[in-house]
């Protein structure tokens, strides 16, 4: 069963990432939302972790919260999802668990 895993909190302050990362599976996704997304700035310790086994998961973020603190994606693979599309994504994974 996949699981679609949705994070909120900073990288930097919070360990919801560093948790994630090692209970991930092949197949499962990763939504960044909130302060979450600072994980995709470029050279940060938490992008460094997300490319290491970007191979397992498959990685979306809001593209609301990206634009918002102007954060450049293109150095990680990363959907960016509009709020429609993000409901319509939790209904494709089997399970979805919010790391709160």
């Amino acid at each position: 069963m996949t699981t679609l895993h949705i994070l909120n909190a900073s990288p930097s302050t919070a360990t919801q990432l560093k948790s994630c990362l090692r209970v991930v599976s092949i197949g499962d996704g990763i939504v960044l939302c909130g302060e979450a997304v600072q994980a995709l700035r470029p050279g940060s310790a938490a992008a460094e972790q997300l490319l290491a086994c970007q191979q397992t998961y498959h990685l979306y973020a809001l593209q609301e919260d990206v634009q918002a603190r102007a954060i450049d994606t293109t150095m990680v693979s990363v959907t960016l999802l509009d709020y429609p599309a993000f409901v319509a994504l939790c209904v494709d994974y089997a399970r979805v668990n919010s790391w709160t």
